[in-house]
């Protein structure tokens, strides 16, 4: 079974580092790949990631479903920027190298084609690092990590749960499947993707009423032991920083300072080969 925004348990550093740290390690970094279309520190950014992956330990097939998605996401895109702006990479860079000529205004230019590879860096720049990120931390040690940057541990535990609860979601759908297609509902890839969708849709009557009910039983056993009672409470997963934290934290920000730096050289947010 496929299992998407789940933690895998590895022995890394990425790991041994403390929720808050990586936290705030993917807010500097997204930061980063979002104020700059520099080329140059997109391309680090991308390799960044898949270096940070390897030490990470997670393997490919563990986010193959998001990966897989993130492409078909990324390549709609870039083909919905095409068709409705074919030009704006012109706009952007004031120049025009037309490579191939469509007709009209679907021109293929230099410009265009290097304003789609910066949009594919940026995913690649970013997206890997969110997955990381959620691949790495434990629920609770994330909650821990929310309320040690100043939101409230109410806040920071709902966010816990809703993280500890996705997987279980998705568990109860794979029972709930395999259950219909016991009962003659076909939903393998013999079917169509109309007739899977249909099938799909009759398991959402029993996996609302399963939901609602574990949601009433984790607020009763909630309520019952008093949370939320007090304005402050202790982290079992809490952890403090150390040197590793530190080094973590002050590389992304430089990695902030370096995108802002280079806005200024560059005298915008892009950097521009074509002048």
């Amino acid at each position: 079974m496929t299992r998407i925004f789940n933690y895998i348990e590895r022995q890394s550093p990425i790991h041994r580092l403390t929720g808050a740290t990586k936290l705030i390690c993917l807010l500097l970094w997204s930061f980063a790949a979002m104020v700059s279309y520099d080329t140059r520190l997109l391309a680090c950014l991308a390799a960044g990631s898949v270096v940070l992956f390897a030490i990470s330990r997670i393997r490919l097939r563990d986010i193959s479903f998001m990966l897989g998605f993130t492409a078909v996401f990324m390549v709609l895109n870039n083909l919905l920027v095409f068709v409705f702006s074919p030009l704006h990479g012109v706009e952007v860079y004031g120049t025009k190298h037309v490579i191939v000529t469509l007709g009209g205004t679907f021109d293929i230019t230099q410009e265009q084609l290097f304003y789609h590879l910066n949009l594919v860096l940026k995913y690649l720049a970013s997206i890997p690092i969110v997955l990381l990120f959620i691949s790495t931390t434990q629920p609770s040690e994330f909650a821990a990590s929310l309320n040690k940057i100043g939101v409230r541990y109410t806040v920071a535990y709902s966010v816990a749960l809703a993280l500890r609860y996705i997987p279980d979601i998705q568990m109860a759908y794979h029972e709930i499947s395999q259950a219909q297609q016991a009962r003659g509902i076909e939903m393998s890839r013999k079917q169509n993707l109309i007739r899977r969708l249909k099938s799909a849709g009759a398991i959402l009557v029993p996996l609302i009423l399963s939901s609602m009910d574990r949601i009433e039983t984790v607020s009763n056993a909630m309520q019952l032991r008093g949370f939320g009672k007090k304005k402050k409470r202790t982290w079992y997963m809490g952890r403090r920083f150390n040197k590793w934290d530190n080094l973590a934290i002050s590389l992304t920000a430089l990695l902030l300072v370096l995108a802002l730096l280079l806005n200024v050289v560059n005298g915008s947010r892009f950097y521009n080969p074509f002048t």
